[in-house]
């Protein structure tokens, strides 16, 4: 149980970042739906594993793929509008961004920070600018493997003040977390250890 004390005070001003950034994050509105793809997944609870073995393969069975996003997509000749639409009616900060016919091969990702810093800050006309225009490439991105430990994940994400992150398997992508996702597993992780610990202390074990 001193593995669970250790692992909060050695971890604990990453999480504590992380939770502020989680909370900060702004809400997409709701608009029409666009480009959509789900593959759907039964949803699952985190393995009791401990939050320093969980990975990001955990996160991703324990949510499902049809909950996470991580399979909603559109090309990158669609226009921003239609991107910004299938975002915020699927309640999601980023998609997936393919090549038109390839929609097995990654081209990068467009977020919702994209569309704000890119078209309203620029002023830009969402409707007229292609998404390949502002989306951030697959040589740039920040990717992590199915076998990444969630902590090592969420140390990437506030470190490069990212909010999303997809996930690779070769040269193919199996998902997308974000880092509201990755600050929930680790909450429950901890609180899972600290009831273990208060079950001990209290004669449970």
């Amino acid at each position: 149980m001193q593995r669970a004390v250790q692992a909060i005070r050695s971890h604990g001003s990453v999480l504590k970042y992380a939770v502020q950034q989680h909370i900060s994050a702004p809400k997409p509105a709701m608009f029409p739906a666009a480009f959509s793809r789900f593959m759907s997944a039964s949803s699952a609870r985190l393995e009791d594993r401990g939050f320093e073995t969980a990975t990001v393969a955990d996160i991703l069975k324990s949510k499902g793929k049809s909950a996470d996003g991580s399979w909603l997509w559109c090309t990158t000749e669609d226009n921003v509008y239609d991107a910004v639409k299938s975002m915020t009616q699927h309640n999601v900060g980023a998609l997936v961004v393919v090549k038109p016919g390839q929609e097995k091969a990654i081209a990068g990702i467009i977020t919702e920070r994209d569309y704000l810093r890119k078209i309203i800050v620029q002023g830009r006309s969402s409707k007229s600018t292609k998404v390949g225009d502002i989306m951030t490439e697959e040589n740039k991105l920040i990717t992590v493997k199915p076998d990444t430990k969630v902590l090592q994940a969420m140390q990437l994400m506030t470190e490069n003040r990212i909010r999303h992150i997809p996930v690779i398997e070769g040269t193919g992508m199996l998902g997308m977390v974000s880092i509201g996702d990755v600050v929930r597993a680790v909450v429950n992780e901890h609180r899972e250890e600290l009831n273990r610990l208060n079950a001990y202390i209290q004669g449970g074990y």
